[in-house]
């Protein structure tokens, strides 16, 4: 018999098709059908081999089926090893204070428990403790080399001396009145000031310091309804302010070109003068 211009006997020739009952299990069966029944042959032929890929198919879909179950198993497990993993949620901040939780003002010790306490919270992330780390090396570094190079903060002098106990006791002692108030008061003291300026007399401003005494007394009064009070503080008040400028004219501020003549010195601590009893006035409670 001659097949594709081969020349062979049909009981030599076999075709190893696997049995759709058996899996992959393979079995022989004739490649040319025989002559009593070919179309029934080559009938059984067909369905063997539509067999044969059916079982092929599946066994390659179980195949795929058993890899992916395996991989989620797998990463079932390494999920199962650190049930309670939590990432740092300021991971992302570049600013190694508040990447912390920790004002710029912190203490060594304060530094220090921040850190703790994050690592305790987030070890379980490596990343997460990465950053924790970097921060307090930053930090830890800053806080070395401010040591070595010292410099004067302004701001945190200001506020330490504010702070102080001297200083607020002072500042306790003075209270902010109505806008009204203050524009009056205002008005009055540059009044006499100008008049100082303007018509200096040989006996120097005597009359209008008296006056600023006077308006001394009467703001006080008119602010805390006492008369006494009045009284003890604008005479103190006085005196504190007179001597006040009177030191300040001698050993600070330099003569002003602008006033000239023997009673420029009087003048000038007149100014000074009016200008703390008018704080005094004003702000004294």
């Amino acid at each position: 018999m001659s097949v594709s211009g081969l020349t062979g006997a049909t009981s030599q020739f076999f075709l190893r098709l696997p049995d759709c009952n058996q899996g992959l299990a393979c079995r022989q069966t004739s490649a040319i059908p025989s002559a009593g029944k070919p179309k029934k042959k080559l009938g059984e032929l067909l369905l063997e081999r539509s067999g044969w890929t059916i079982s092929i198919q599946k066994w390659k879909t179980q195949k795929t089926r058993l890899i992916k179950c395996a991989m989620d198993a797998s990463f079932g497990d390494m999920a199962s090893e650190s049930p309670g993993l939590v990432i740092f949620p300021r991971i992302n901040i570049r600013d190694p204070y508040k990447r912390l939780g920790i004002s710029r003002e912190a203490s060594e010790d304060e530094i220090q428990a921040a850190r703790n306490f994050l690592i305790s919270k987030y070890g379980g992330h490596k990343p997460s403790m990465d950053a924790i780390e970097a921060a307090h090396d930053k930090i830890i570094m800053q806080k070395f080399y401010e040591r070595k190079n010292p410099k004067i903060d302004i701001k945190k002098k200001f506020r330490e001396v504010k702070q102080s106990r001297v200083v607020q006791a002072v500042t306790s002692r003075f209270q902010t009145p109505a806008t009204k108030f203050i524009v009056k008061t205002s008005i009055a003291f540059i009044v006499l000031g100008v008049l100082t300026i303007l018509f200096p007399t040989e006996e120097g401003p005597t009359f209008q310091v008296a006056i600023s005494l006077i308006a001394t007394f009467y703001f006080i009064h008119d602010r805390l309804k006492s008369k006494i009070r009045a009284l003890l503080y604008g005479a103190g008040a006085f005196i504190v302010s007179w001597l006040v400028g009177t030191f300040l004219m001698v050993s600070i501020i330099p003569p002003i070109p602008i006033l000239k003549g023997l009673r420029s010195f009087e003048v000038l601590t007149s100014l000074v003068t009016y200008v703390l009893l008018w704080v005094s006035s004003t702000y004294l409670k």
